[in-house]
């Protein structure tokens, strides 16, 4: 009797679920395509806000989850070199002292 009642409601319930994708999932088709801007810019991994919007627009994603891929995609795959982190530290401090400079 219960069945009958609520066989209606119930196979209502098992389509939502079926519908919902799994969490932590992106689509495949997404992920091709931020897997192809992590490759091409590899040495220096950090999208523009610019190329967020154009990444969100190729891929149907939020700019949240496109920030959210790229923070761990870094922290799982990716170093910076040695070289790089020195190079970085200079520019920062060349262009700090630059400015102080000109306001001398």
């Amino acid at each position: 009797m219960l069945l009958r009642k609520y066989s209606g409601y119930l196979s209502s319930l098992r389509k939502e679920f079926l519908k919902k994708r799994k969490k932590g999932k992106l689509p495949k088709d997404a992920r091709i395509a931020l897997m192809d801007w992590w490759n091409s810019h590899y040495r220096w991994p950090y999208p523009t806000e610019e190329e967020k919007l154009m990444l969100s627009e190729m891929t149907g994603l939020d700019i949240k989850q496109i920030n959210n891929w790229f923070i761990n995609q870094r922290k799982r795959h990716w170093k910076p070199s040695s070289e790089m982190r020195f190079g970085v530290m200079e520019g920062v401090s060349g262009a700090a002292h630059g400015t102080i400079l000109e306001h001398m």
